[in-house]
């Protein structure tokens, strides 16, 4: 039998082996890049900032993270990537609609230990409370949006704060729609953690109609 036709043969079972190192190298490359960024950041005194589940977003003065490198639900990619008490800032645009309440709870618990001393953490989430009906079947879980297919919660701002609370976490409502679908605003700094889908900065909401608008919140752990 020609070789040829061997490796054709053989191609289906050691295919799926050379995926998985292949995969496994690039896991590896990612986060040996992150962890020299955190290396750099906090050898130059520099403010150790990381945006959680980045996709392309890039930003200066920030480390993108994203997963496989970076899965906030794992505990050993903490420890392999960050010092304790190192990070001033953590930013994650709409990544923990993704995730199930508990595993948002779990990840306050695990980067409390890892925020810095009067670090905060940025949380920006599709918001239940909209009153526009159109955003709502967008973003709900299973709605029609991009992504949307895979979302879990729709928070609003009542359960976003219940659960900064059962964390022992302070918090800060910095955009939301309350349960009457009105709109409530604080000035926040972008420097702290851009949000791009936010009253301001989406280009949605031109002409003053707040046609997209994200649930955002700044907590930080209690001394």
């Amino acid at each position: 039998m020609p070789v040829s036709q061997v490796k054709r043969l053989l191609r289906p079972l050691y295919a799926p082996l050379l995926r998985r190192l292949r995969r496994g190298k690039d896991l590896r490359r990612e986060q040996d890049r992150i962890r020299a960024e955190v290396r750099r950041a906090l050898e130059s005194a520099s403010a150790l900032n990381i945006i959680i589940g980045a996709g392309q977003t890039r930003r200066e003065g920030w480390i993108a993270t994203d997963v496989p490198a970076f899965d906030v639900r794992d505990r050993d990619h903490w420890r392999r990537l960050f010092p304790q008490a190192s990070i001033d800032r953590m930013l994650a645009e709409h990544v923990f609609e993704h995730l199930i309440s508990d595993e948002l709870a779990s990840f306050l618990v695990i980067a409390g230990h890892y925020l810095a001393p009067g670090g905060r953490i940025r949380i920006a989430v599709p918001d239940g409370c909209h009153p526009n009906v159109d955003y709502i079947e967008s973003v709900k879980p299973g709605g029609t949006g991009i992504g949307a297919g895979d979302h879990k919660v729709l928070y609003t701002c009542d359960m976003i704060g219940d659960l900064m609370r059962a964390q022992g976490y302070r918090f800060e409502l910095l955009e939301y729609f309350d349960a009457a679908g009105q709109f409530h605003q604080r000035e926040w700094n972008a420097a702290d953690g851009y949000i791009g889908r936010s009253a301001d900065h989406d280009a949605r909401n031109a002409g003053g109609q707040l046609n997209y608008t994200s649930l955002i919140v700044d907590c930080w752990r209690q001394q």
